[in-house]
């Protein structure tokens, strides 16, 4: 199932600097993982361990997955994935 993960411009460096990518999966978890695949470089900015960063923030739609089923997240396809990196800063 296709689904569209839209990259922040923070982590585009990694995947040949596009904004958008199509990928294959089942679950969020599947769909981050075919990106990391795909972008070894890009993994340790999504992963510490088997564990996705408490700093990326993923969403379904408009829907941050912590407050669905985390990775375990089911995709039927057609959904967009958004990765938005935390960004700490201030005065």
């Amino acid at each position: 199932m296709a689904v569209t993960v839209q990259i922040p411009t923070a982590l585009r460096g990694f995947t040949d600097r596009k904004s958008e990518l199509e990928l294959e999966g089942g679950t969020v978890g599947e769909v981050i993982g075919a990106l990391a695949d795909r972008y070894p470089d890009l993994r340790q900015h999504l992963y510490q361990g088997q564990d996705l960063r408490s700093f990326i923030n993923v969403f379904v739609g408009e829907t941050n997955i912590r407050k669905l089923e985390g990775l375990e997240t089911k995709l039927s396809g057609g959904e967009t994935l958004m990765l938005v990196p935390a960004i700490a800063g201030g005065l």
